[in-house]
């Protein structure tokens, strides 16, 4: 028997359906019904009824799971255990983060964590939402800041803040010189947009779905900074969060004054793995950052 069936079978009997529990852990779903199927072997004992749309647990698959869920849960808090006799509020704390928000966010706020927890060394890692996902599964991450919702019942988010979304105009654009503007107002404009991958394209599109309009995407980059250039000379127009509407040549960032148009920023961590003492003091310092932020 295996800790990641344990898993498997937590998220089977979480979700009732096997399509979901596998979108929940990251794996293919002939992985983790193969997974399953292992265990069951094991047990000597079918833990699912398969139905055509849904799993649901039988007598014995309800007996065993909350022995599966100590399990997990015992195996979380052992390791914490050992982790904080040996370090106490030291060691290393891998964070992660999207590129849309670590160079606004964190240099400040890491900046003063260093100062009040000396003994605590933050590595950051910057990648996309579903990378960042995956490495927070396999271990290698402790804590991943990055846009809300994730999908996943086996993660934990803490919402930090939530931001409005900015027009980023040509500063000879007609409207560039407004307070704000809604998006049906640049429905016709090129749009310059993230590519691929990166959450804020998703959020940037949601808002322009929302508005009931269909942005034409002309250009896509992996940075704000090669937009927010494109902008400048007139290629086109784009969406950014406010922690990038800082004053940049040629740019005018606009409020977009749409209803729902923001973006919701916080920390997520896997469910079975507790946190270090380290990882909670990090958590704090993030949270009272960014209600400083707010203010």
């Amino acid at each position: 028997m295996e800790v990641h069936q344990l898993r498997y079978f937590c998220a089977v009997a979480e979700t009732g359906n096997f399509t979901r529990a596998a979108e929940a852990t990251r794996i293919s779903q002939p992985s983790l019904s193969q997974q399953i199927h292992k265990l069951e072997d094991e047990l000597g004992a079918k833990l699912f009824d398969r139905l055509p749309r849904s799993a649901r647990l039988t007598q014995f698959g309800k007996a065993f799971l909350p022995k599966a869920q100590a399990i997990l849960r015992q195996i979380g808090e052992a390791r914490v255990e050992i982790r904080e006799m040996a370090s106490g509020e030291s060691g290393e704390v891998v964070l992660g983060a999207i590129p849309t928000v670590a160079p606004y966010l964190l240099p400040s706020m890491l900046s003063s964590f260093a100062r009040e927890h000396p003994s605590v060394s933050v590595n950051v890692v910057e990648e996309i939402t579903p990378t960042l996902l995956e490495r927070l599964h396999e271990g290698t991450m402790d804590l991943a800041l990055l846009a809300l919702p994730v999908s996943g019942d086996e993660m934990i988010s803490a919402e930090l803040m939530r931001e409005p979304l900015f027009a980023v105009l040509p500063e000879k654009h007609s409207l560039a010189r407004r307070r704000s503007i809604v998006l049906d107002e640049i429905r016709d404009e090129p749009f310059l947009l993230l590519k691929e991958g990166h959450c804020f394209r998703d959020n940037a599109l949601r808002a322009c779905r929302q508005s009931r309009i269909n942005p034409n995407v002309v250009f896509e980059s992996g940075q704000f900074a090669t937009i927010l250039a494109m902008v400048s000379a007139g290629m086109g127009v784009s969406v950014v969060p406010q922690m990038a509407a800082r004053e940049t040549p040629g740019c005018r960032f606009v409020f977009i004054a749409d209803k729902r148009s923001s973006r919701s920023i916080g920390v997520v961590r896997l469910k079975y793995r507790n946190p270090t003492r380290g990882q909670v003091a990090l958590l704090a310092h993030l949270q009272r950052g960014a209600v400083g932020k707010r203010r």
